[in-house]
């Protein structure tokens, strides 16, 4: 995967959410700054709100509106996009509140009252001063408060990710999930050297105000709006016919992706992704039609979105999984034929020293060791029922991104980790994988999932079958290490063409 040759796109995505956001964010501003100078109550309500949203993480913020779209749409008969553009949209406008109202109220409050005097005593409507009076001489430092804006709201869309629109996040994810960091740094230098740029534009504007410079004023606005033109033409809308592929923000999952991609292409379809998904949102993107085709696994479906918490045999899990998905208007192609559950994880010397060799071995001396896990497990009803299976009890339990998850065990930091049974990592670190005697952790199977535009595209479902049942887990494993050890390192796409090759053969 070439870093620098994917940044025009997703700066582009990038750059267009963000001015849309501080758009949406002045539109809303800009009066409620004016009724709040007027009115002290309700600059006191405005800007409460306005810092209190600056009190929620942004990821957070982000992923709160996704069930409050789909809710909205549901109440109102669909239409409504719980995922993408929309919901980081309006979270980013959100954040980009608080800069711009204060500014513009303090900037209101602090006029020398003898020029408003002056204003109403040459008979001026309230509409003339705020125009004519008010507005120039609060301009200066309202600018100061849209160049805050502008900059917070770039640097928080990376997150965009999470809940489907392309942004720059998505080399930060991938390359931290994959520990690939030229992509980490590729988006980092990116998205701040798009900040700064911005923001120097408009601390040119600002000063052509405060100066009374019309040409520097309308010259640096001119220049960032020349460039925004410019920037905006990789986001416009892709060709008809082009297939989304989804793909959720883990290694295995930017593999699995170019693999489909792949076979696409070479059937005659254009590709492009859509990666980074989370968990909760994956399916209902595919669902919606905002992507095409991606790989879940039964075990997250059977939990997640069907709330299962019976624990039935994994073929039982995947024609259940299949029945509910059809309903939806979801085709299940099938398994790719390895599967990538939870399995509870030692580094094998320390296993081997204690004993242990299944969860029911952990579980006595589980309040002396320290657990390391991924950021959801520890939410996920799969410990729920392992710690009422077996009564598991841990000395700590502290939630980690999966590749310092590992590192953590690796380092003496955690003796024990829910790994991922097709992570290449087991085998590389010497990991002993724990049995699971009672059968209380469900079965993942990788499987294929069509959106319901897909449904009846016979040549799209054949290019995708030689997947179905073609990928041993063992395959998988060494495809997952090619792309996530330290030295040599390969992409995701090398990976997709070596995993491709195999099954050739």
């Amino acid at each position: 995967m070439n870093a620098l040759a994917r940044v025009p796109e997703l700066l582009a995505q990038h750059l267009l959410l963000a001015l849309a956001a501080l758009l949406l964010g002045l539109v809303v501003a800009l009066p409620l700054a004016v009724f709040s100078a007027r009115n002290r109550i309700v600059g006191r309500i405005a800007l409460g709100f306005a810092s209190l949203v600056q009190t929620i993480p942004s990821l957070a913020l982000l992923a709160l509106f996704y069930p409050v779209l789909l809710s909205l749409s549901a109440l109102v008969g669909g239409g409504i996009p719980a995922l993408g553009f929309l919901p980081s949209l309006l979270a980013l406008s959100l954040y980009a509140l608080l800069p711009i109202l204060r500014n513009g109220v303090t900037g209101l409050a602090n006029i020398d009252p003898a020029v408003i005097e002056a204003a109403d005593g040459v008979g001026m409507t309230a509409a003339q001063k705020l125009r004519l009076v008010e507005a120039p001489l609060v301009l200066p430092v309202l600018m100061a408060g849209i160049r805050t804006a502008a900059v917070w709201t770039i640097g928080a869309a990376t997150l965009s990710t999470t809940v489907g629109q392309p942004s720059l996040g998505d080399l930060i994810f991938a390359g931290l999930q994959t520990q690939n960091w030229s992509l980490v740094l590729t988006g980092c230098i990116a998205a701040a050297a798009l900040a700064l740029a911005v923001d120097g534009l408009l601390g040119l504007a600002e000063h052509g105000i405060a100066q009374r410079k019309r040409g520097l004023i309308w010259g640096s606005l001119g220049t960032l709006l020349v460039a925004v033109a410019i920037a905006l033409i990789p986001a416009l809308p892709a060709a008809r016919g082009t297939v989304t592929i989804g793909a959720k923000g883990f290694s295995e999952q930017y593999i699995l992706a170019r693999l489909i991609g792949h076979r696409l292409e070479a059937a005659g379809y254009k590709v492009r992704y859509r990666e980074g998904l989370g968990s909760a949102v994956a399916f209902s993107a595919l669902a919606s039609g905002d992507v095409d085709v991606y790989v879940d696994y039964s075990g997250t479906i059977w939990t997640n979105q069907m709330q299962r918490r019976d624990v039935p045999p994994r073929d039982a899990i995947v024609r259940g999984v299949t029945d509910w998905a059809r309903d939806r208007h979801v085709t299940l192609l099938g398994s790719l034929g390895f599967e990538n559950a939870y399995a509870f994880a030692m580094r094998g010397d320390d296993a081997r020293k204690r004993g242990i060799a299944s969860i029911a071995d952990l579980a006595p001396v589980a309040g002396s060791l320290n657990l390391a896990t991924d950021v959801e497990f520890l939410e996920r009803p799969e410990w729920a029922a392992v710690k009422k299976a077996y009564g598991l009890s841990f000395k700590s339990a502290h939630p980690y991104q999966p590749t310092f998850m590992y590192r953590a065990l690796a380092s003496g930091t955690a003796d024990v980790i829910p790994a991922f049974s097709s992570d290449g990592r087991i085998a590389a670190d010497k990991l002993a994988i724990l049995t699971d005697p009672k059968g209380a952790i469900p079965g993942y199977d990788a499987i294929l999932l069509l959106a319901p535009a897909r449904a009846n595209d016979l040549r799209f479902q054949a290019a995708l079958k030689p997947l179905i049942g073609a990928i041993p887990v063992e395959r998988m494993r060494e495809a997952n290490y090619m792309v996530d050890r330290d030295s040599g390192k390969a992409s995701p796409d090398d990976a997709a063409r070596w995993l491709e090759r195999g099954l050739a053969r």
